[in-house]
């Protein structure tokens, strides 16, 4: 089911009088309460996914290439091949998915209502700016692993990615704890579901019918590649 059908389901609205209190318990109406029927098993599942947990899933995908970055670094660190390939695989969906998709979402539609409203009006242009610079660096990344990686260009691709992770870890707290919860205080309701929608056309328009999963599934071939894919071997023993 698309995000849009799952928006159209009833959402709990104070309306005049009428006010819905839980699911499948009371609906009061003026003085009189009436039985409000519980939600089908279907019904119960299908949540409407907001604006901000579509960005904040989206810097799953920057995570998960920050890791691939991470063990570009230690290969080498620890004087092994560079893994050219894998390294601008990743490159390139923080290229079209990050840089081309996720923040033009977050510029044209999240950053200028914020500073419209008078919040996060220093935050805001570092978030920008630090965008800016993110895609200096992505270039140089994609450009050197474009081809095998010569001697003299691996210290360079090693600055670039640790550059890169340095700056985006911070960034997308951020985001997650101020910008993405901020967004609620400055977006009527009615508002927040079509920006839900105009996010999902978005994405399907740029990456087709499978949108965010088939980039999931791309991320998890990379990471097969390298050797990073399974969950366990990052759980610690102690």
């Amino acid at each position: 089911m698309r995000r849009r059908e799952m928006l159209s389901l009833p959402v709990a609205l104070a309306c005049g009088s009428a006010v819905l209190t839980g699911c499948g318990t009371t609906r009061q109406i003026g003085n009189a309460a009436t039985p409000t029927p519980a939600p089908s098993p279907e019904q119960a599942q299908e949540v409407p996914v907001t604006p901000p947990e579509d960005l904040m899933r989206e810097h799953g995908v920057l995570k998960r290439v920050l890791l691939i970055y991470r063990e570009g670094i230690r290969r080498i660190n620890a004087g092994e091949p560079v893994p050219a390939q894998p390294l601008h695989a990743g490159a390139g969906i923080i290229r079209t998915f990050i840089e081309q998709y996720h923040e033009q979402l977050e510029e044209r539609y999240v950053f200028p209502r914020l500073v419209k409203a008078g919040k996060l009006t220093d935050t805001v242009p570092i978030l920008i700016r630090q965008h800016q610079r993110g895609r200096i660096l992505t270039s140089r990344i994609l450009d050197t692993t474009a081809k095998p990686t010569p001697q003299q260009a691996r210290r360079d691709l090693a600055a670039n990615m640790a550059a890169f992770i340095r700056m985006y870890e911070p960034h997308e707290a951020r985001e997650d704890t101020v910008v993405f919860p901020a967004m609620r205080d400055v977006i009527p309701p009615k508002e927040f579901i079509e920006m839900a929608e105009t996010f999902e056309d978005e994405e399907h328009r740029r990456f087709g019918a499978a949108g965010f999963t088939g980039v999931v599934g791309q991320l998890a071939d990379i990471e097969k590649t390298l050797g990073i894919y399974d969950l366990n071997q990052f759980t610690p023993r102690v």
